[in-house]
């Protein structure tokens, strides 16, 4: 990855973000460049949903070309589930699997609106990506697979609920 233009760097350190945010600016400012491949909600989910998009990719700038990804589990499950498979497992299962399917889908591309935020823009571009796919949207973060849902989120939930009920 280092003899191509990957950015590489590490999420928890807060000086690597905004080199991170100046490398990419300066990528899609020269237009001679291929445009950059990200993945926004910054980990994997299991087909049925769109998680929260991190908003730092949407606050450098630039058009934004979205792609609707969703595989079909019919001939082999691609979800990897870390808490339940180790990643040897999860290579054994994915080689065997009768065949890897995915729909993609190329959706017209999208600018940030002047009155937009970085977070309004990444929510609208992931409504259309989870509407294309066919998948719910989620407002939460993926990497809640891993942690403890706070608080907050639980009482969230909790209030829509009973507004239903």
């Amino acid at each position: 990855m280092q003899t191509t233009e990957h950015v590489l760097f590490e999420r928890s350190e807060m000086k690597d973000r905004h080199l991170v945010r100046k490398k990419i600016r300066e990528h899609i400012a020269n237009k001679a460049k291929l445009p950059i491949l990200i993945f926004p909600e910054g980990t994997c989910t299991n087909n049925t949903s769109v998680m929260m998009f991190k908003k730092g990719s949407f606050e450098v700038g630039g058009t934004i070309h979205p792609v609707a990804i969703k595989y079909d589990p019919r001939f082999g499950d691609v979800f990897w589930n870390s808490t339940k498979y180790s990643v040897m497992t999860y290579a054994f299962n994915l080689l065997t699997s009768w065949a890897v399917v995915c729909n993609v889908w190329y959706l017209p591309p999208m600018v940030k609106e002047e009155e937009e935020d970085a977070v309004h823009f990444a929510n609208r571009v992931k409504a259309v990506i989870a509407a294309r796919g066919g998948m719910s949207v989620l407002p939460w973060d993926g990497g809640l697979k891993r942690k403890k849902v706070k608080e907050c989120f639980k009482e969230e939930q909790q209030k829509k609920y009973c507004q239903i009920v």
